[in-house]
């Protein structure tokens, strides 16, 4: 019994050092600076943001392309055991709570802006006082479509291009439960056709937002000068947007080694992990959808 112990103990893989941590916290930190000159630069000629921008993503892109290679090639190798996968299992897991905290906390900003600070500033709670120091103009309703400047927008409805982009989403969910249970039952015919559904569907959903926040900056006059309501719109919208983006790029990669043959009923976690994180982003979008589009 000890020696089997003592086997199962040895045979847990550990990879060498890598380089990609590092790198991606450089590429990173790229994407932030040059996210946040291009939006301070919107108004200029200054281009030197969308350049930090744009190499910022590249250097993402080839970290992510050369640490997934890495993984798969350890993967292919037969050096993972049944306790590495339960390792990615907890992490995968730690990884999806850490994005829901994350959430938690730009939900909760916009629950406090609108349930307290808005009221406040309209008088509420006997705040008459500082509702006449401050702004007394000001009408306390949700969303705020006018600025202290004086600057009007108009709110993005959830009719149209919202409701469209959240069918997508839950179909695509609909779509990836179908390829996932294919998987389990070794029907690779039927898991290449839906995996693929839910890429395009993926894909579908980024371009209708590119679209709208279009809709919104030239005809709506929504921006992110637009006071809160503007701010909280993009941030909520533009963050998911992004976890949008990592979740398709994982599928993507998911479905390039489906078409290669790799997996089986048995051992199949990128897939799962994918599942996982694409559920999660479509619940995260439902309720967005609710509290920044409906209410």
């Amino acid at each position: 019994m000890s020696t089997d112990k003592s086997k199962s103990s040895q045979s847990y893989y550990v990879p060498a050092q890598s380089p990609w941590p590092i790198v991606g916290a450089v590429a990173l930190f790229f994407v932030a600076v040059g996210a946040g000159l291009s939006i301070m630069q919107l108004n200029n000629s200054d281009v030197s943001g969308v350049i930090l921008l744009i190499i910022g993503l590249a250097i993402l892109f080839v970290m992510l392309f050369s640490w997934f290679k890495d993984v798969i090639t350890e993967s292919s190798s037969g050096l993972y055991s049944p306790q590495m996968d339960l390792s990615f299992k907890q992490a995968m897991l730690w990884f999806i709570f850490s994005e829901v905290m994350f959430f938690f906390v730009f939900f909760g900003a916009l629950f406090y802006t609108r349930n307290f600070s808005v009221p406040w500033l309209g008088g509420a709670s006997n705040n008459a006082m500082t509702h006449e120091i401050l702004w007394p103009d000001f009408q306390s309703f949700w969303p705020l479509l006018k600025t202290p400047a004086g600057e009007t927008t108009q709110a993005m409805g959830w009719q149209g291009l919202p409701l469209i982009n959240t069918i997508i989403l839950i179909t695509s969910s609909l779509t990836l439960h179908i390829a996932e249970k294919a998987m389990k039952e070794n029907n690779r015919r039927t898991l290449q056709t839906f995996l693929g559904f839910t890429v395009i569907l993926g894909g579908c959903f980024l371009i209708l937002q590119v679209n709208e926040y279009t809709h919104a900056y030239q005809e709506l006059g929504l921006t992110l000068q637009s006071g809160v309501y503007g701010n909280t719109f993009y941030l909520l919208t533009g963050f998911h947007g992004l976890h949008v983006t990592l979740g398709l790029i994982m599928l993507f990669i998911v479905y390039m080694r489906v078409l290669k043959g790799h997996f089986n009923a048995k051992h199949h976690f990128a897939l799962t992990a994918g599942s996982w994180y694409w559920h999660f982003v479509d619940v995260v979008w439902l309720t967005l959808f609710f509290l920044v589009y409906v209410f």
